[in-house]
């Protein structure tokens, strides 16, 4: 028996799911934007903003639908991007406790930000172009 490829879901199906990732990066892209156009940091905007959080619970409710397709790889493109920032903003607050370390925090804040930017903007870029996200 040969092993099916990974775009084995059936087409509908698969145009179903590109087109919910397209929504998924949309909803975390207004959350990036909205925190480059308020006072907010990009990445707190990312991390509190409702459109990355109903984003990234879709991608939990449906990132089992995706297993096996080249899609998976933008699922855990997406979780892992919330959460990696969620953990930047983490360390940002802990630096910010002290004196010393608010310029470091502010600093750690606005790189995990543009990092949030650019895994944003690059795994839209390749979902467009119908490829999977690197490892």
């Amino acid at each position: 028996m040969t092993q099916s490829a990974p775009e084995s879901l059936p087409p509908t199906t698969a145009d179903g799911l590109v087109t919910l990732t397209h929504v998924i990066y949309a909803l975390h892209a207004l959350t990036v934007v909205t925190g480059l156009l308020t006072s907010a940091f990009i990445v707190t905007a990312f991390l509190t903003g409702w459109p990355s959080i109903i984003a990234v619970v879709i991608n939990y409710v449906k990132r089992g639908e995706t297993r096996g397709s080249w899609l998976e790889s933008h699922f855990r493109w997406q979780i892992r991007t919330f959460w990696f920032a969620a953990l930047w903003v983490l360390v940002s607050l802990l630096l910010g406790i002290t004196l010393i370390g608010i310029p470091l925090a502010l600093a750690v804040a606005l790189v995990a930000g543009l990092w949030v930017l650019y895994r944003v903007a690059r795994g839209w870029l390749r979902l467009n172009d119908r490829q999977p996200m690197p490892l």
